[in-house]
Parts: structure tokens; C-alpha cells; sequence
């Protein structure tokens, strides 16, 4: 594990809440926000894939942050997702993030054009020269079209404000390399990885399953930290069945995270469009899941499993 990590071991790549007419829901964001912490969460990730980002506006992300800022104050970071395909429009967001509270800056590859190399390494480093907060640089080739090579990350890991990696290359040796050469801290994307790739050097985990399950997902990494490895490996299994369900089942991990939480009774509200509420077979799997994880505890996240 890295020594400090940036922003934190356990973030929740948080939904974007709406009331029941599908507009952006403030105080729902507040009360999610503060609820995350409460149960476990170092930090925050907004407006990322699981925050639904292509469907919503600037100025949304921009009150998304300053609600959620405001919310947990220094008790956790806050890091907003800023990418797009244009590296001008990227710039913009990332300034108005900064502005409006933000932490740190998330800031995915630019995709559908499938930029070379070099290219992608100049738009991180424009992105980063325009801001006086540290970047996450999101590698999710299966999205975006393209990796982020591990020479790119070793050049770009020079850069004072690229600190961080959310890892969803699958590529655990890519990872490692990148990990023992760039001191970049790595975050792993995807919950089966979370304990492997903290188990090799990494800082620990952006989650959706953490919308819904922080503690259960943290006892893994507190059990690594405590030297229990036996522990760990244990509370780690016990978490992939949910974590199947919720992001390898077939529907995205927005509408399995707004699905459960809107059965816990806690702010989510629907998805936007293309994006289609779950079934009721769906969801009452995932509750089940959910149920067997947990305990039986609904809303109160507080207690990790044993």
C-alpha cells in the first residue's frame, strides 16, 4: 500500500441523485454524501460513469460538487469526474470543479476519436497545468477505446499533480509495473480486483458496490492493513456475489446502485435516459444479495461483515 494515500483508501463513485421528475436532487446528494462518510467512505467520486455523467450538464456537475463539498467538509475528499472528448471542454469543467470545491480531479481518457499516445499524455498534462488540484487519471480502455500505455503513466507520473490511477485496465501486471515505478497510487475500478491489486502496492478502491456496502468493502483492506491476510481473503469473497450482481449481471452499476438504494430508502432516485430502471426479478435479487452481505442491515452500513 502506498504511504499516504491521496485521497484516502475506501472512495464510493457516488451516484448522482434526481427527485421523481429526474431533476438533480441536491439535498438527496447532501444526505448520500454524509451517509457514505458516516459508514466508512475516505472520499467521494462525483459525476464519474457511475454518477452519470453523459447525461448530465456543466452547471449540474458544478452544484453537484459544491452541495456534496459542503456536506462532508474536511471529514472526506472530494474528487470530481471532469472528463470528456475534447480536451477544451475537459479544461473548463476541471476549472469550474476546482472553483466550486473539488479536492481532486478525476479525468478519464478521451474517447470515441482513440487519440495516440502522445496525444493522451498532452491532454492530461493540459488538463493538469490548468488546475492547483491533484489528478486521478481514469484508464478504462473497454469505454473509452484506448489504454493509457504504462510508459504513458511513468511520463505522466512526473507531472507534481497527477498523483493517482483508477485502474479498470485489467491488467494486474501493467498495474504492478506502473505501481513499483511511478509511485502513482493506484485505485483499483473493479470490486473483484480491490484486495489483489491492494495486496501488490495499490491505495485502495473507487467503488460503486461502496453506494450501497462502504464498510463491507473497507473490512477487506483493514484486515490486509492488520497483517490478517486469511481475513481479508475471507471478507473479500463474501463481498463478489453482490458485486457480481451489481456490475457483471447485464444492467449498468448506476441502475443497480440506484436500484438498491431506492429500496434502503436512501437518496437515488431513477436513472436518466438511455439508461432504464431494473425489473423487479433484478431487483429483488440484488436485495437478496444485499441482505446475505450484510446481515440483514438496511440502512445502517456502519457494522462491517464478520
Amino acid at each position: 500500500m502506498t504511504s499516504s494515500p491521496p485521497f484516502g483508501r475506501a472512495l464510493c463513485a457516488m451516484v448522482t441523485p434526481f427527485d421523481d421528475n429526474g431533476v438533480l436532487d441536491l439535498d438527496g446528494a447532501q444526505q448520500l454524501a454524509a451517509h457514505l462518510v458516516d459508514s466508512g467512505c475516505d472520499g467521494l467520486v462525483l459525476s464519474g460513469t457511475t454518477g452519470e455523467s453523459p447525461t448530465t450538464s456543466d452547471d449540474e456537475k458544478a452544484a453537484l460538487v459544491r452541495a456534496v463539498a459542503q456536506a462532508v467538509g474536511d471529514r472526506a475528499a472530494v474528487v470530481a469526474g471532469v472528463g470528456t472528448p475534447d480536451t477544451r471542454h475537459t479544461v473548463e469543467i476541471a476549472r469550474a470543479a476546482e472553483a466550486a470545491g473539488a479536492g481532486g480531479l478525476l479525468v478519464v481518457t478521451p474517447y470515441y476519436s482513440r487519440p495516440p499516445q502522445a496525444a493522451v499524455e498532452a491532454h492530461f498534462r493540459r488538463v493538469a497545468d490548468a488546475v492547483g488540484i491533484p489528478l486521478m487519471l481514469y484508464d478504462i480502455p473497454a469505454r473509452t477505446g484506448t489504454r493509457i500505455e504504462v510508459d504513458t503513466m511513468l511520463r505522466l507520473a512526473d507531472h507534481p499533480r497527477v498523483v493517482a490511477v483508477k485502474d479498470c485496465a485489467y491488467d494486474l501486471l501493467g498495474s504492478s509495473k506502473a505501481i513499483a515505478r511511478s509511485g502513482l497510487a493506484y485505485y483499483s475500478g473493479c470490486e473483484e480486483l480491490n484486495l489483489p491489486l491492494y495486496a501488490v502496492g495499490g491505495a485502495g478502491f473507487v467503488s460503486t458496490v461502496a453506494n450501497v456496502a462502504p464498510a463491507q468493502l473497507r473490512a477487506a483492506l483493514d484486515a490486509h492493513d492488520a497483517g490478517d491476510n486469511a481475513r481479508a481473503t475471507r471478507l473479500n469473497q463474501l463481498t463478489l456475489p453482490l458485486a457480481e450482481l451489481m456490475m457483471a449481471s447485464g444492467l449498468p452499476g448506476t441502475v443497480t446502485a440506484k436500484t438498491l438504494l431506492g429500496a434502503l430508502g436512501l437518496p437515488g432516485g431513477p436513472v436518466r435516459e438511455p439508461l432504464q430502471p431494473a425489473g423487479r426479478e433484478a431487483a429483488d435479487g440484488l436485495l437478496q444479495a444485499y441482505v446475505e452481505l450484510t446481515g440483514g442491515q438496511l440502512a445502517g452500513l456502519s457494522q462491517p461483515c464478520t
